[in-house]
Formats: C-alpha cells, sequence, structure tokens
C-alpha cells in the first residue's frame, strides 16, 4: 500500500513545493499543465501506477479536476478500483466504502472549484476587454510569420499546421 503524490502547476514557472509539503510519499507524479484537462502525461502516468490500498494524495481538488464531471467520474473509477484519494488541504479521504456523506462532498467541493475556475475566467476576459479598449492589451505577439508560412505551403504542399510546426 503505497502513497502516492500528484501536484499540478497550470505553467513551468509556477513552484510546485507549497503543495503536499511535509506529507510522507512513496512516489510522486508532478504535471505542469492546465487542469481544464484529464489529458495530462503525469495524470495518465499515475492512474496506471495505483493499485488497489493505494492512497492518492492531491494538495487540494482543483489540482486534480476543475470539471466536476471529471473529477466525479476519476474518483469514482478509483474508488471502484479500491484506491483511496486524499485532498489534504480540504483534509477529505474518499474510500471504495459506500458513504453518501462522502459522495455529497465530493459533489459540493468539486462543484465549488468548477465555480471558482469559471468566475476566474470571467474576471480574466473582462479585465483583458478593458485593458484592450484602454489600448493596453495588444495581445501575444506572433512567433511565426504568416507569409513565410503560405510560401513554404506553396514550395512543399504541406498544410499549414505542419510548415508552422516545422
Amino acid at each position: 500500500m503505497a502513497n502516492v503524490g500528484y501536484i499540478r502547476v497550470s505553467s513551468a514557472d509556477q513552484n510546485t513545493a507549497r503543495q503536499l509539503d511535509g506529507v510522507t510519499l512513496d512516489r510522486v507524479f508532478e504535471d505542469k499543465a492546465s487542469g481544464a484537462t484529464t489529458d495530462r502525461p503525469k495524470l495518465k502516468e499515475m492512474l496506471e501506477y495505483v493499485r488497489e490500498g493505494d492512497t492518492i494524495h492531491v494538495h487540494s481538488i482543483d489540482r486534480l479536476a476543475r470539471s466536476l464531471s471529471d473529477l466525479l467520474e476519476m474518483i469514482s473509477g478509483l474508488k471502484a478500483r479500491k484506491v483511496n484519494v486524499r485532498f489534504d488541504k480540504e483534509n477529505l479521504l474518499f474510500t471504495s466504502e459506500v458513504n453518501h456523506t462522502q459522495d455529497l462532498m465530493l459533489s459540493m467541493m468539486g462543484a465549488v472549484a468548477q465555480f471558482e475556475r469559471a468566475i476566474s475566467k470571467e474576471r480574466q476576459r473582462e479585465g483583458i476587454a478593458k485593458a484592450k479598449d484602454a489600448g493596453v492589451y495588444k495581445g501575444r505577439v506572433k512567433t511565426v510569420d504568416d507569409g513565410a508560412i503560405r510560401k513554404a505551403m506553396a514550395e512543399e504542399g504541406a498544410s499549414f499546421r505542419k510548415v508552422a510546426k516545422a
């Protein structure tokens, strides 16, 4: 029975040190990717790694999933495999035993995490709109020249994406 840690930050420049600090773990899986999707390499690796009786430690619910449906599906699958999941910040433990209170808490906390994400994205959109109106926000600087891509497409007969990627 292993104690497995899952740590996630959204971007490579963010620090993971505060997550699961002081928790004794046998193995740690760390992703630097958005929580908006479950298509994360280390998450997939961890889900394949864990076995019956293991406990997955996650700093907080939003580090595992931002979508309520993704969260419920993931926890349900782990519980069916008799893998425990512990969210350390919220001090919540989900086990394979039938416990309606656990199910209610998971749904409520997952819904709150999803709501917080939606509010955050809304604020971000509002801030960008105001910055654009003020002439401050110009968007991301292009890293690829569209003209060069079109020229390469004409010469090589390749798709836009293929040429851009190259």
